[in-house]
């Protein structure tokens, strides 16, 4: 894929990158590597200076950064703003949060006597650089879940972006250089995937994180296993949206048609598989279907665009591939199912929802990357369990019940790194996110995420060791 920015809501190249040489990225790499020695020995004070400055300059910025986000991958305007939006609590609150977090932790003194030590505590310190690969359907979040936890422990980072989203890339390294941090703290890479192993197998890189497709995070994870280096994996999902017989269906469908075309569709955690009890089907599946319909569907810079275009051409042909497989094969569009007409130029496709679903159709096992919805019938919570959980991935999960059982149930049984009850799931900097099965390893955000790349050093003091 070349590196340009291409309009996807009309098809229009709008500027083109030249690749970084090695050369040049070899000068990155051993920037960051030198800033790191230097910026790790920083207090937590000083580090929460910086972060706050970058997340104030990036609410200064959020109207332009948003029409760049927008201009380059879709979403509409709004959500664009919104995401800035969200950047910067993030930041404040891991600017406030980390000393919290990597605080000393002390184990009980008669717990460690036997080892002969007189005390001992466990001591976080940052491992270094930090190559985070992220995608462009959050340009900006995606970045941030990484680079504001990954900064306030004192590590460096490099980033490399998605292609098709280089404009926000560079955007990010201007960020925190106006915000003051040292010269190599971060940066970004304007390189293409083939180049991502060689950055990887550095020495002077420490670690990585990717957000991304599963063929992605293979490629990611076995080279980094081959270097022994620790890797945090978000890749896809497919995450089932369960209505059992007490909730409220009115409002679970109102939210059901948000948590599924949220970011066009394209979202790791969107709701996919709506997974609905017999008893409540019907009008669960009427409500949600004329929900979809209702959506507006056009110009992502239109403030009132509910749903803009694919991020790519590729993306809506994989997408049209996989529904026309499930129709071809029986299923029935209860709405949608095809380009809308009269926005021929970018790569729309209509909210959609599709009924009838076997599992020899592709859609039943594959993600969806696009407004596309599949609606299933089941008698009872423990099919909906089964059908939950038959899917190779396993990111998140939202279930819709009053049903203090069910939820104990659903917790202990639903195999995903988040059960949201009676809302829809979304990410929260209190709060580790992160997936099980295909969905990749490790967490990002809270405690989790900011201890993630950090050395968790054993401290152990022998009898003697107390002068002070």
């Amino acid at each position: 894929m070349p590196i340009a920015t291409v309009n996807p809501a009309n098809g229009e190249t709008l500027r083109t990158f030249e690749a970084m040489d090695g050369q040049e990225t070899e000068r990155r790499i051993a920037a960051a590597h030198r800033a790191f020695r230097s910026y790790r020995t920083t207090d937590f004070a000083a580090r929460a200076r910086l972060l706050n400055r970058a997340a104030d300059l990036l609410d200064e910025d959020r109207q332009d950064i948003a029409r760049t986000m927008t201009t380059e991958m879709g979403k509409p305007v709004g959500a664009a703003r919104a995401e800035a939006a969200k950047c910067a609590k993030a930041m404040r609150w891991y600017a406030g949060a980390a000393e919290r977090l990597l605080a000393d932790e002390h184990p009980d003194e008669a717990d460690v006597r036997d080892s002969g030590a007189s005390r001992a505590r466990v001591h976080h310190r940052p491992l270094g650089v930090v190559l985070a690969v992220m995608p462009w359907n959050f340009p900006l979040w995606q970045v941030m879940r990484f680079a504001a936890p990954a900064l306030m422990a004192g590590n460096t980072g490099l980033l490399k972006h998605a292609s098709n989203v280089p404009q926000t890339a560079l955007y990010l390294e201007d960020l925190f250089t106006r915000a003051g941090y040292p010269e190599g703290c971060f940066q970004t890479l304007l390189i293409g995937s083939g180049a991502v192993e060689a950055v990887l197998r550095d020495p002077r890189v420490a670690a990585a994180t990717l957000t991304g497709s599963e063929p992605a995070g293979r490629a990611v994870a076995s080279v980094a296993g081959d270097e022994v280096k620790k890797t945090v994996l978000e890749l896809g999902g497919s995450d089932p949206f369960v209505v059992l017989p007490s909730a409220d269906v009115e409002k679970a469908a109102d939210t059901a048609v948000t948590a599924r075309v949220q970011n066009n569709g394209q979202s790791c955690i969107a709701a996919k598989r709506f997974i609905v009890h017999t008893d409540v089907h019907d009008a669960f599946a009427a409500r949600f279907t004329a929900g979809m319909r209702a959506l507006t569907v056009g110009d992502p810079l239109d403030e009132s665009t509910d749903v803009g275009p694919l991020s790519s051409e590729q993306g809506r042909a994989d997408l049209e591939e996989l529904v026309q497989d499930a129709l071809d094969k029986g299923a029935t569009a209860l709405c949608g199912g095809r380009r809308p007409e009269g926005l021929d130029a970018g790569w729309f496709f209509e909210p959609t929802v599709l009924t009838g679903i076997t599992p020899d159709m592709r859609i039943h096992h594959e993600e969806t990357f696009g407004p596309v919805a599949t609606l299933y019938r089941v008698a009872d919570l423990d099919e909906a369990l089964d059908l939950a959980n038959d899917t190779p991935f396993g990111l998140s999960s939202t279930v819709w019940t009053r049903d203090p059982e069910e939820m104990d149930r659903c917790v202990r049984d639903v195999e995903a790194g988040g059960v949201f009850f009676n809302g829809m799931t979304a990410s929260h900097p209190a709060l580790p996110f992160g997936g099980v099965k295909r969905s990749g390893y490790g967490r990002e955000l809270a405690g989790h995420g900011i201890r993630a790349f950090c050395n968790a050093t054993t401290v152990w003091y022998g009898p003697g060791s107390d002068a002070r």
